[in-house]
């Protein structure tokens, strides 16, 4: 099937139209088996967390940084460093949150001592697979230490547990008018926000695109409650089956987590992408608060075996 390689194809694409490859010197067939390793580490067991939602995030990230204010300003490292954590922000997702691995004692929560375990895990098996493919091999260890710091930061601003306090962040450079892009701190949080913003994109695409991705995210958060329940564990929000719907978990995921991040991002950026995006997630909003009454039960079905059309960000 043609998405089970599309992170390899795309990502691979990318680095070739922004002459990353000439650029940092970079062996042509490292960079293949590298992202070849990227796509085997997710898990294609996932209905949500596997190597299509990256590449869908990478080429939301390729569109962000398309945008006028980041391609006059960021730098090739930079745009090197968003792909690769667009490509990698979920490596080796369990399909379960954080709040699940804490409650059943996972090694991975001890070893992240409960905080930001998934993307600590994320970030340590990125820097585990670029070790490993030797791609950055002939880089200065201090360049690629560096490196690696710098794609660990990206990935863990994606912790949505941390949401509210990159988003106070962001509002407050809008409000002071202080975000400098010729600052490579300034670019550096930027591309945290681009990050961020392709992670959850999903509600900002056309109807029939959003809805197959709202379907699927769901099957996982009731595949995470299924499990509670067989283990006798308290059932995390938004996982009971019996007690949410897709439409009443996007309503809210709409409306407290996409929409505040969407509005500053359109104060940052401030073009016909944006404007577009906010429509889309407006429509979608009302359309998930306005389905019919069969739609509505037929939103607490499975949808796992439904393909997600191809398509991108815009109408």
């Amino acid at each position: 099937i043609v998405w089970r390689k599309s992170l390899v194809d795309l990502t691979l694409h990318l680095f070739i139209d922004y002459g990353l490859i000439k650029l940092f010197r970079l062996d042509l067939l490292k960079l293949r088996q590298f992202l070849v390793m990227v796509h085997e580490a997710y898990r294609r067991q996932n209905p949500y967390h596997n190597a299509l939602h990256a590449a869908d995030v990478t080429q939301a990230m390729y569109c962000y940084m398309q945008e006028p204010q980041l391609s006059e300003s960021l730098t090739s490292c930079d745009i090197l460093l968003g792909l690769l954590a667009a490509a990698t922000h979920d490596l080796d997702h369990p399909g379960v949150n954080q709040t699940f691995l804490i409650k059943t004692n996972h090694y991975l929560a001890s070893l992240y001592q409960n905080a930001s375990v998934l993307e600590n895990h994320h970030w340590k098996c990125a820097v585990s697979l670029l070790r490993e493919s030797g791609l950055l091999s002939h880089f200065p260890s201090e360049d690629r230490q560096n490196l690696e710091e710098r794609l660990g930061s990206l990935i863990l601003a994606t912790d949505i547990s941390r949401q509210n306090e990159y988003l106070s962040q962001f509002r407050a450079h809008l409000d002071r008018a202080d975000l400098h892009l010729n600052n490579s701190q300034n670019r550096h949080f930027i591309l945290q926000m681009a990050l961020k913003c392709a992670d959850i994109c999903n509600p900002c695409r056309p109807w029939h695109i959003s809805k197959l991705w709202s379907h699927k995210v769901t099957d996982e958060f009731f595949s995470q409650g299924d499990s509670e329940k067989r283990q006798n564990l308290d059932v995390s929000i938004l996982c009971d089956r019996n007690a949410n719907t897709v439409a009443k978990i996007q309503i809210g995921f709409i409306s407290f987590v996409v929409e505040p991040l969407f509005l500053e991002w359109a104060r940052f950026s401030d073009t016909p992408l944006s404007q577009i995006m906010l429509g889309h997630m407006t429509s979608n909003k009302y359309k998930w608060t306005h389905l019919p009454q069969e739609d509505l039960r037929e939103s607490t079905q499975s949808t796992s075996s439904k393909t997600l059309p191809q398509g991108g960000l815009g109408p």
